[in-house]
């Protein structure tokens, strides 16, 4: 499964107005701001901004020369994924609730640890002309697995591990080899489709890709 780079999905909520040492909400405090300039209309534009960034990102660690039409095809499908490791990679970003000072984000991408999650965050406080914290992460999809797949506290012994093991294998088996059948830099993105984006990313932002 590690081959294939799949992609997980996580649900991260921030906080606007404050910064922290470790961008967590309870976190030392390092400074307070104002927040009442940030619309939804610019938190969407700097996310749109974000995806596009990461997706030249992702052509690049995925090798492809997209003056080739096979690799552009590819590109306009969504049929991508880098060849190695790589830094985080968010495939899909999108604002589902914005009650200032409260966002929840959902974000879909590989390669990624909370902190790196969490300082996301924080960058796009940046963005915005203010600061955030991230309050809470919770990942929603792991691969093929999603929340209907997870086992209650009170399933974890070795019978319930089991059974769900033995029911998930087929499923697992039939994804991972159309996964890898589609070659070498090809990976099905899942969730919303890469936005166009003509605009350059601050340095903030290019550090993302870079692996800052």
């Amino acid at each position: 499964m590690y081959n294939a780079h799949l992609t997980k999905d996580y649900t991260v909520r921030g906080l606007l107005g404050k910064a922290t040492d470790d961008f967590r909400e309870d976190g030392r405090l390092v400074e307070k701001t104002t927040y009442d300039h940030v619309t939804r209309e610019k938190l969407d534009r700097i996310l749109a901004v974000i995806q596009g960034s990461h997706q030249k990102a992702l052509v690049t660690y995925s090798n492809l020369d997209l003056q080739t039409q096979e690799a552009y095809e590819m590109a306009v499908k969504g049929l991508i994924r880098p060849m190695n490791k790589s830094p985080m990679l968010i495939t899909g970003i999108r604002c589902l609730h914005f009650v200032p000072p409260e966002f929840l984000l959902e974000v879909q991408c590989m390669h990624e640890t909370q902190k790196q999650l969490r300082r996301l965050v924080h960058e796009i406080g940046l963005e915005l002309k203010t600061t955030a914290v991230c309050s809470h992460v919770r990942r929603t999809r792991d691969g093929f697995f999603t929340l209907e797949d997870a086992l209650l506290r009170t399933q974890w012994d070795l019978h319930s591990i089991q059974d769900a093991i033995q029911v998930a294998a087929p499923r697992v088996a039939a994804e991972l080899e159309k996964n890898l059948r589609l070659g070498p830099g090809t990976q099905q993105l899942h969730g919303p489709g890469w936005h166009g984006d003509n605009e350059r990313p601050s340095p903030a932002l290019e550090s993302w890709t870079a692996g800052g």
